[in-house]
């Protein structure tokens, strides 16, 4: 699943590429994918504009000129791609909307989805979601105050929704990793140096993973040679019976909580 630096990265292109350009064209071949009937969400579109691109967590917010919102989360397996149709990668799409010349894609919506809402719905929404870590007004005195009022695992803790937005698996277990902590490690039992590092590796992170292109490695546009070079850095994720590039131990998985995790146990501690 796309996690923040993916989604931010999606928002920096498309922000280059689609704003204050009329929606010309809208194909659906997936109704589930949107949330109102086709003609409904095709009218509501056409003749418009995306005037901003927000992102927030795992979503992206686009802003029409209409006072619209169009609301993405690609959830499992959800990719885009901006172009044309001669230089679409081979894969099936779920909705296309057309900027004159070219497409935003909508790619692998099995489980994603694109709804249709007002600017009050889509504050409902956000308003479920905790802070976003690189939001300005985050800071490490703010962050320690969250973890304190947490008990459980650190990586339960940082992939909750509610807690701090925008965190899934994947990064999780990067941040913990540079902090040399275990993904078990219990919040509660962390102390204020420990939480400081926690902080300070979550941004630094999140902030290589953005402008690394994320790990998603399916282009977003032609010639793209950004989009997912943060996967070749990734330090213990899906690197289980490899070499610690740190310590020289050897890359664990466990599962926490019905999640995955990968860690290095000689080097990643409780506290």
């Amino acid at each position: 699943m796309p996690e923040l630096p993916e989604m931010e990265h999606y928002r920096r292109v498309l922000s280059n590429h689609i704003l204050d350009i009329p929606i010309s064209d809208i194909k659906v071949t997936r109704d589930k994918s949107i949330n109102v009937p086709v003609d409904t969400f095709t009218s509501a579109l056409i003749g418009n504009r995306v005037i901003f691109v927000e992102r927030r967590g795992k979503y992206l917010n686009f802003h029409l000129n209409n006072g619209g919102r169009l609301l993405v989360h690609l959830m499992l397996g959800g990719l885009m791609y901006y172009g044309t149709n001669e230089d679409l990668p081979d894969r099936s799409t779920q909705v296309e909307i057309s900027f004159g010349e070219h497409t935003l894609y909508f790619i692998g919506l099995r489980l994603g989805y694109i709804h249709l809402l007002s600017a009050k719905e889509v504050e409902q929404v956000f308003s479920e979601l905790g802070p976003e870590p690189l939001d300005r007004r985050m800071n490490a005195e703010r962050f320690v105050k969250i973890a304190k009022k947490r008990r459980g695992g650190l990586k339960t803790m940082i992939v909750n929704q509610h807690v701090i937005a925008g965190i899934g698996n994947r990064y999780a277990d990067e941040i913990a990793y540079r902090a040399s902590l275990l993904p078990s490690a219990k919040v509660q039992d962390l102390g204020e140096e420990a939480l400081q590092k926690l902080y300070d590796s979550m941004i630094e992170v999140l902030n290589e993973g953005i402008e690394d292109g994320g790990y998603i490695d399916t282009p977003i546009q032609k010639d793209d040679q950004l989009t997912g070079n943060y996967k070749a850095k990734f330090k213990v994720y899906d690197r289980e019976g490899e070499t610690c590039y740190r310590c020289g131990g050897v890359v664990s998985k466990v599962e926490l909580t019905g999640r995955k995790a990968f860690f290095c146990p000689s080097c990643q501690h409780d506290q």
